[in-house]
């Protein structure tokens, strides 16, 4: 599916060598995939993912595991010790959908202003080219602007169990109230729709 925000559309370049010379080379491109939500206020694509840190370069392993995972369509937010790069685009005043992930993400704002919200009802703005450092808490995205479309991308690394206080930190998703559907296998939750 093609995406769904008037923003200007993404080209993702992948880099390889070639197998004689070991040249550096630019793969074929190959046309990102969006996902919208069923109330078509966010849609997310997915630029690329491992399945293993550190990923296994030789032979073009990552590229084969990185086919066979979307192939596969049981890729959850988080990829277990690997890695997804997600960019996702959020319409205008996109209310903040509260979720956790066990993961280490970083996340970028690429266009617009996103606000983010915790549970502790503390929020900042965040601002094109700001940086966000979101560590397994329970948040949300909110589109500020009551017109235009915001884009983020993120990159999530699955992190080590931990607790705070007493309490084991977990995914949650719950909130969404079916803006996710998903399928639970194993302690990862495969995303078929965002």
């Amino acid at each position: 599916m093609e995406q769904i925000s008037p923003l200007p559309a993404i080209k993702r370049y992948i880099t390889s060598h070639n197998p004689i010379s070991g040249a550096s080379v630019l793969l074929p491109e190959d046309p990102l995939n969006w996902k919208s939500s069923k109330a078509k206020d966010t849609a997310a694509c997915v630029a690329y993912t491992t399945t293993e840190f550190p990923p296994k370069l030789m032979d073009e392993q990552d590229l084969g595991k990185y086919k066979e995972t979307m192939a596969g369509g049981k890729l959850g937010l988080v990829n277990p010790s690997g890695t997804v790069c997600r960019v996702v685009d959020f319409a205008p005043g996109r209310e903040a959908i509260m979720h956790s992930t066990k993961s280490l993400d970083y996340g970028v704002v690429l266009e617009g202003e996103v606000e983010m919200v915790l549970d502790s009802n503390e929020r900042c703005t965040l601002h094109r080219g700001d940086i966000v450092i979101q560590r397994a808490t329970m948040h949300g995205w909110r589109n500020s602007s009551s017109v235009k479309w915001a884009r983020m991308l993120f990159v999530l690394q699955e992190c080590e169990d931990f607790v705070v206080g007493n309490h084991q930190v977990v995914e949650n998703l719950e909130a969404t109230h079916g803006s996710f559907l998903y399928q639970n296998g194993d302690s990862n939750t495969s995303i078929n729709e965002i």
